[in-house]
């Protein structure tokens, strides 16, 4: 049964909002942008994954993760992506190696999961989800989406990051803010920091968790 979106403001209006950023520029250019996503990666690899094991990378769109996961040999990619135009460019960027990851165009307010993942990955997703059900919708996806003792790994802006991004509010996050929103079901085991530089220069400061699921 696929839950209502929690969202007030309607999911077309929100993917329009984001298709229109993809639009506006090329994804070498957004503020997100990383050609190396390298403390996503050393997380990745400290969970000790087998190649096999099945990953999502929820609102990576454009990002360059999905390139750098195929080339350490993981077969079982997922990427989903509010934004339709995000993942054309990352269809484009990869070629023929686009074939290998299974691509999804979704709200993950009210996305349906019909497999389960052993790692789940999140930069900057969860810190635009401002309102408590938004959170809750995002966090019942989650937990339906993972087999017992999966990875999760959320990066959101820091407590000294950024107020806005995208034009949009955002909530920023500790450790340990993180760890409670995510509750007793999930156990914090790594954290790390990023001061990452967009690509017009500006600085955002990022707070990792790697989390276990029980």
């Amino acid at each position: 049964m696929s839950h209502p979106d929690p969202d007030p403001t309607p999911v077309t209006q929100r993917k329009h909002h984001w298709d229109a950023v993809y639009a506006a520029k090329p994804s070498t250019e957004v503020s997100w942008y990383q050609a190396v996503p390298s403390v996503s990666l050393d997380l990745i690899r400290a969970s000790s994954l087998s190649p096999a094991a099945k990953i999502i990378d929820v609102g990576g769109g454009a990002s360059t993760l999905a390139d750098h996961l195929l080339s350490e040999g993981f077969s079982a990619i997922t990427v989903l992506d509010l934004a339709a135009a995000a993942l054309d460019q990352s269809r484009h960027r990869l070629g023929p190696a686009a074939k290998s990851i299974d691509w999804i165009a979704a709200d993950i307010l009210s996305w349906q999961p019909t497999s389960h993942y052993h790692l789940w990955h999140d930069r900057a997703v969860f810190h635009f989800l401002t309102d408590p059900a938004h959170r809750a919708a995002y966090l019942d996806t989650l937990k339906r989406a993972l087999y017992p003792g999966a990875t999760v790994i959320l990066a959101t802006f820091a407590l000294n990051g950024p107020e806005r991004c995208s034009g949009l509010p955002v909530r920023r996050y500790s450790p340990e803010t993180l760890a409670a929103e995510l509750g007793p079901q999930f156990t914090l085991v790594q954290t790390a920091t990023e001061d990452h530089h967009t690509p017009s220069g500006a600085l955002q400061s990022f707070v990792y968790c790697r989390f276990t699921h029980k």
